[in-house]
């Protein structure tokens, strides 16, 4: 048996001194550093992929895939997409109601399997727009309504417009080649991941018609982007000001700031009067004003310098005396 360091009694004044202050507390190293807890077993989203290179690959993808859609439809539907967001496989799943068009696909190099989801209100306007009409969309529909065969003919034209859309905007940071796995109109049957395992979100919210408005979802397993976060953060980042290129585009730009043509004038003086007063001036009337100290000089009509009137030779010229605090004029 082990005996105690400190007796009962002993352990009782301990904790006294502590309560009433007379025993110190904070006098062990790096007491004012602030730590986060960090559980090794877990993916924490924010010491892995970068989202923000996320948001620029789906900028890129939603003007490829407005012309791609103008070119299938000939409309216009508006896409826009929303901030990426990180969460677990099973809340994003509570959020949808069957039926739904669910693609899951493979991205390689990409590791695992990643889901489209497209609104069946997406599906129907697009197939009113293919067919000549205004994008008209559904209203709601049966849980077990499966897709006709032209239905999902549309379905995957618009897939073939997502994939070289989404292609083209990963161009930059990697190449990707798409396949199709297998669609589904429930996305239980989508299993990318476990329940509780992380994935990165994208909704692009497609407006195709008059008071028609669907989404269509692109779900990236967390796991899948891991690997590549270094690559996705380089693209990202940005220098620190010196590199060549900023500076010879520093300046180019001050070249052409100083090379801008401005017009200079000079006030001599104002003169408050009437619109009577002036329609009543003959020809050899005088005005009388105060002259101030110093005339003052407008750039572009905005006052840059109290200047002092004179000649330089036979030329009338102005002195620099200082210049005009925007505020204080």
């Amino acid at each position: 048996m082990v005996d105690q360091l400190l007796t009962p009694e002993e352990l009782s004044a301990l904790a006294e001194g502590i309560s009433d202050g007379s025993i110190a507390v904070d006098t062990g190293y790096n007491t004012s550093m602030r730590v986060r807890k960090h559980d090794l077993a877990s993916e924490d989203s924010s010491l892995g992929v970068n989202v923000a290179s996320v948001d620029m690959i789906n900028e890129r993808f939603v003007r490829q895939f407005r012309l791609g859609l103008l070119e299938m439809l000939r409309s216009s539907p508006r896409v826009s997409p929303n901030r990426v967001q990180i969460s677990r496989f099973g809340d994003y799943l509570k959020q949808l109601q069957a039926p739904l068009s669910v693609n899951m696909i493979r991205m390689n190099p990409l590791r695992g399997f990643s889901i489209v989801v497209i609104d069946p209100v997406v599906v129907f306007s697009s197939l009113d727009s293919f067919f000549g009409g205004f994008g008209r969309g559904v209203g709601q529909l049966p849980p077990t309504r499966l897709f006709t065969p032209t239905e999902s003919r549309i379905i995957n034209m618009i897939l073939d417009v997502f994939f070289r859309s989404l292609k083209d905007a990963w161009s930059p940071i990697m190449e990707i080649d798409f396949e199709l796995v297998s669609s589904e109109i429930n996305p239980q049957f989508a299993q990318i991941a476990d329940e509780n395992d992380l994935v990165i979100l994208t909704r692009f919210e497609v407006e195709a018609g008059p008071a028609t408005q669907g989404f269509i979802d692109l779900v990236y397993p967390y796991s899948s982007l891991k690997p590549v976060r270094e690559l996705l953060r380089s693209r990202v980042q940005t220098g620190d000001g010196n590199e060549e290129s900023d500076n010879q585009w520093r300046t180019d730009l001050g070249d052409a700031v100083n090379n801008a043509s401005l017009e200079a004038r000079v006030v001599l003086g104002d003169i408050a009067t009437s619109l009577g007063a002036i329609e009543a001036l003959q020809p050899g009337d005088v005005l009388f004003f105060k002259k101030p100290e110093l005339a003052r000089m407008l750039v572009s009509d905005v006052p840059a310098f109290d200047v002092q009137v004179g000649q330089l030779g036979s030329q009338t010229a102005v002195q620099i005396e200082r210049a005009v605090i925007p505020g204080m004029q």
